[in-house]
């Protein structure tokens, strides 16, 4: 039987409840503030008031009796510099009384006081010491103190007893000042006291109020939602409380309903891709024995080749030898012919070769500096770079972690391959540089070669694959995808930007070390060191323009690692011709 929704919601009594409460809390917290102001008040009269004229009025009996004093010993001595404590004690008595009237304006009988103190030290002035000061000057000390009697000083004790009455007054004010702060601080407590008993009140309140609308009728739809989740679908579910909680509960009964009506077909499907799984599985197992499989036999195929291949190349060259201009011409043409197929099909193999040992055959990473590493690829390219009269420059190359010997031929085949695809009649110039991107430095080879069309910039890594004929460019065509399985086998990737003015830019990136990412990071713009001549420790002038601004590696559709010395300079400048 379907239960019947009605009464006040949860949301609509947590509301109400929440409200009340609300308005009492505003309403006492309004009460504590106006309280808490009246309490900073009266602090602020008993500290900056009160305080400070209690402190006064003992500086202003000071300043008289120091007048007081004065005047006596100047009738004893006549001498005037026993009148300038008099003076002083009278400049102190009108800045007490200055400072002392900006802080009655709230107790006009203390100002009352005050004003009586003055005038009784204004009488005695009058009466006593005026006289005494101009009797002793014209008369001498003797007269002087003749006027110093015993109604002399019950004048100044009328002066005393003045201050001592407005010491009386100021204590009674504070007393009065503290009595005040001690009430409201007592009412503050207690409005305190109380609004934390609403807040406990209302606490317990709404506990109780959750645990009866909310808790209960949870844990019942929870358990009857345990039952159907144990395998029961069959089990309706009913469910008490605020209207909320009914809706609910009869949600949950539909979706418990289209969950059973589903759960043949959600088996039947998980069936379905666990097999789907399984065989994906055995794909994978298969194609990893076959990637396996091929690299051992590309290395088995290229090694076992070496020695027949050797024995063709050696006797096709003995008979070049032994038999040229003995044959006609055609017979010298086809002993070349097969002397530099057998000799292709060498750098084909040790390409392959060196291709299928590319992360097989490792000696672990270490910090490899890049510019030892250019200064080596220099060397090794010094013979082709001479022969096509060709410029190599680097910028200053950072330290990494990988192989020396892999990056060494990486760099070689980058520098190769921009030297062999240069355009006709224009020196060829090779730039390496590096910068820093994210955690990683991209390291570019850019020259003012041929340069490729965007087409082709894939194309150029698959092995094999050649955009011109042997004829035209020698090589095997694996070089580049020699430098992409190395790039790749250190954590990078490696493209051809095709947004460069000429020539071709080769791009690849390396991960790298941690202390280079945080020193960038601290530094605001660093800029680049000056290229150095190649064995120079100057700043090269020489380097063009549009290399100097690009930062990057040119592709070439072929790897120059074959037919020309790989090489490598860093930060520095080398010209060969």
């Amino acid at each position: 039987m379907k239960p019947v929704i009605g009464g006040w919601s949860l949301r609509r009594r947590v509301i109400t409840l929440l409200t009340v409460v609300g308005l009492l809390l505003i309403a006492l917290a309004s009460a504590e503030a106006a309280m808490a102001a009246r309490n900073r008040t009266q602090i602020d009269a008993v500290l900056n008031e009160t305080g400070p004229l209690r402190v006064q009025s003992q500086e202003l009996l000071n300043a008289l009796l120091d007048q007081e004093t004065a005047i006596r010993g100047f009738a004893v001595s006549g001498n005037l510099a026993d009148l300038r404590p008099y003076q002083e004690g009278l400049d102190q008595e009108k800045s007490v009384i200055a400072a002392m009237r900006t802080l009655l304006d709230d107790y006009p009988q203390i100002g009352q006081e005050l004003r009586v103190v003055e005038e009784t030290t204004a009488q005695w002035r009058q009466t006593v010491a005026e006289p005494v000061i101009a009797t002793t000057e014209q008369s001498g000390t003797r007269a002087g103190q003749a006027l110093i009697t015993e109604q002399a000083r019950q004048q100044f004790d009328n002066v005393r007893s003045a201050v001592s009455d407005l010491q009386e007054e100021i204590l009674a004010a504070r007393e009065q000042a503290a009595t005040n702060v001690r009430t409201s601080s007592n009412v503050l407590v207690v409005l305190l006291i109380v609004a934390a008993l609403v807040v406990a009140a209302t606490g317990a309140l709404l506990l109780l109020s959750l645990d009866r609308m909310v808790i209960r009728p949870l844990i019942g739809l929870a358990d009857q939602v345990r039952e159907v989740a144990e395998g029961d679908y069959q089990h309706g579910i009913a469910t008490s409380g605020p209207p909320e909680f009914i809706r609910l509960g009869e949600d949950v009964d539909a979706m418990r309903q289209k969950i059973a009506a589903d759960l043949a077909e959600v088996r039947a499907a998980r069936e379905r891709i666990e097999w789907v799984n399984s065989q994906l599985q055995k794909q994978a197992e298969e194609l990893t024995r076959s990637n396996r499989d091929l690299e051992q036999f590309a290395y088995v195929a290229s090694h076992d080749l070496q020695e027949p291949l050797r024995k063709v190349a050696s006797f096709c060259q003995l008979l070049q030898r032994r038999y040229a201009g003995q044959l006609d011409e055609r017979a010298d043409q086809y002993i070349a012919f097969a002397v530099d197929g057998a000799q292709r099909m060498q750098r084909l193999i040790n390409d392959l070769l060196a291709f299928s040992r590319i992360g097989r055959l490792t000696t672990g990473f270490v910090e490899v500096d890049l510019n030892k590493v250019m200064s080596d690829v220099a060397g090794q390219t010094e013979a082709a770079r001479q022969y096509a009269d060709a410029e190599l420059t680097w910028s200053d190359l950072p330290v990494i972690s990988g192989e020396e010997p892999l990056l060494t031929n990486l760099l070689a085949n980058l520098v190769s391959n921009s030297v062999k695809f240069r355009r006709p009649d224009v020196p060829s110039k090779v730039h390496i540089s590096a910068r820093l991107v994210g955690a990683e430095w991209e390291i570019s080879c850019q020259d003012n070669g041929i340069g490729i069309e965007p087409e082709f910039a894939d194309k150029i890594f698959v092995i094999f694959q050649r955009l011109h004929s042997k004829d035209a460019y020698p090589g095997t065509g694996i070089g580049l995808a020699i430098v992409k399985k190395i790039v790749e086998y250190h954590g990078g990737r490696v493209w051809v930007d095709t947004d460069v003015p000429e020539g071709t830019a080769i791009r690849f990136t390396l991960p790298a070390l941690p202390q280079d990412v945080e020193a960038v990071a601290a530094a605001d713009s660093p800029e680049p060191p000056p290229a150095l001549a190649a064995g120079d420790t100057s700043p090269s002038n020489e380097m063009p323009a549009a290399l100097a601004e690009q930062s990057g590696g040119s592709d070439r559709p072929d790897q120059a690692g074959e037919s020309l010395e790989s090489g490598r300079t860093g930060e520095m400048r080398e010209t060969v011709g």
